[in-house]
């Protein structure tokens, strides 16, 4: 399966951002209004300048402390994020991802982010995928 086939069963592409000189509180205020676990960096709103999850908030706390939640994105953010593009297969993007220990990969397009999965994504359509293969097989093996 490839990843605009993903993209397109998740409906919504819309990728969350925020600028690069957003504060970290108001950063972790948006992934928890919005039920999600990463924002992506964008100076212009169509770019994957970087990406800042939970995780980050979460050690950089156990780091530093509160004072943290005052600096701004990019100096928790992992610039240049790890990006697939819309004719990637699924089992290449989870590769990326496990060897990465990552989460979320922003689709890249001509230079333009135009979505976002996430291995929970990911997962999901290679089950699908699994499980048509199974169904095809299994009326083989009964002459269907």
């Amino acid at each position: 399966m490839l990843v605009q086939q993903i993209l397109k069963s998740k409906g919504d592409t819309g990728v969350v951002t925020v600028t690069p000189d957003t504060v970290v509180q108001d950063a972790a205020k948006i992934l928890a209004e919005k039920s999600i676990g990463t924002v992506v960096i964008s100076a212009s709103g169509n770019t994957a300048d970087g990406i800042l999850s939970e995780r980050d908030i979460v050690r950089e706390l156990a780091r530093c402390g509160t004072p943290c939640m005052e600096d701004t994105v990019s100096n928790l953010m992992t610039a240049k994020p790890v990006c697939c593009s819309l004719n990637d297969s699924a089992d290449t993007v989870l590769a990326k991802m496990t060897e990465g220990r990552f989460r979320h990969m922003p689709v890249v397009e001509n230079g333009e982010m135009v979505g976002l999965v996430t291995l929970g994504d990911v997962v999901k359509a290679r089950l699908s995928e699994l499980a048509m293969e199974k169904d095809a097989l299994q009326g083989m093996i009964m002459g269907h």
